[in-house]
């Protein structure tokens, strides 16, 4: 029989994956935005973003939307407890995208705006890192409702996942242009990029092992015999992946950079599933605890069906009609 609950957990965790992958290297550039040159560096790094930026971001949408409607309970206790970076990141978002576009309109003003787009950046990606930091380090519940306080998300450790993921999608940023840019920015990049990788790596390993010390279901998930024969090949294959991306930044690769630095987020999403799967509130409530009706998940389903293809299909060609190089004339 064909679990839908199982098929929702997995529309959703494909929305998170897209977003992460799409949006996650145009919030790079922003991170990056202040070490590029004025003028014709800044110029060409915003045109490398231009013609997606905005589409990218409607995998957050389904993301959050698909949780409200599959997963209520979840909701119900996950946004409460997430309200302050939640709405850091939609302000940060908000402000990011008024910055992209008044940037090329109001010339005047164009430092202001490179600011402007370079701290909505910052602040989202970091209230984005405190909330997963945030939902790991467990929500207090009790019965079927959140119990905590405001403060509740701030910890040492969900502070650590802000800086991880900041880190993160600077690297993202940094091998799309590579991929996009030539000359100079494009060196500048390169150098960004495996400066990065070591950072990040770094991070990874130091928010796993902490990670071990939150919950004992996830210590036990990750070193428990014989599981830890299969949980084993997730650090071994990220270090196989480390190798081969800075091999490919060694000989000069212009794209396999980018997919690499993806498979190195990819990985860190397999640890994530590992670890709370099949929870939606880490080590508290269930998928199927949380699911919204039968009937209710085989109506959006329908929905979803014809949406999902629609927007990948919308996605591709987007990303395939702006493929290649950019320079500085720009889509605006």
């Amino acid at each position: 029989m064909i679990d839908l609950t199982v098929i929702w957990a997995c529309i959703i965790g494909f929305a998170i994956i897209a977003y992460v992958v799409m949006d996650g290297f145009d919030l790079g550039i922003g991170i990056l935005f202040p070490f590029f040159k004025v003028g014709q560096d800044r110029d060409t790094a915003m045109n490398s973003i231009a013609p997606v930026w905005d589409g990218n971001e409607t995998w957050l949408v389904m993301g959050v939307g698909g949780l409200f409607a599959a997963f209520p309970l979840a909701y119900a206790i996950i946004l409460p407890a997430l309200y302050a970076p939640m709405i850091a990141m939609l302000l940060g978002l908000v402000f990011r995208g008024v910055a992209f576009e008044f940037r090329w309109r109001d010339p005047a003003h164009r430092a202001f705006w490179d600011t402007a787009f370079t701290t909505g950046s910052v602040i989202a990606t970091f209230a984005q890192g405190i909330a997963l930091g945030a939902l790991l380090q467990g929500i207090t519940v009790e019965g079927r409702s959140y119990a905590g306080g405001w403060w509740e998300w701030l910890s040492p450790f969900s502070l650590l996942t802000g800086v991880g993921l900041l880190i993160g999608y600077a690297l993202l940023g940094a091998c799309w242009l590579n991929w996009k840019t030539e000359g100079g920015l494009q060196r500048q990049t390169v150098t960004y990029a495996g400066r990065l990788g070591i950072g990040l790596l770094i991070m990874i390993g130091v928010i796993s092992l902490a990670t071990l010390r939150l919950e004992t279901q996830y210590y036990q998930r990750w070193l428990s015999f014989p599981g830890v024969v299969a949980t084993a090949q997730v650090p071994l294959a990220t270090l196989i992946v480390t190798f081969l991306f800075y091999r490919s930044l060694r000989v000069k690769r212009d794209v396999q950079p980018f997919f690499w630095a993806l498979s190195l987020f990819g990985l860190c999403l397999v640890g994530l599933g590992v670890s709370i799967w099949p929870d939606v509130v880490p080590a508290r409530v269930t998928i199927w605890e949380a699911a919204a009706p039968v009937r209710s998940q085989l109506f959006m389903l329908v929905g979803a069906a014809i949406m999902v293809p629609m927007i990948l299909a919308y996605t591709a060609w987007s990303y395939w009609v702006f493929r290649g190089k950019v320079g500085t004339e720009g889509y605006h």
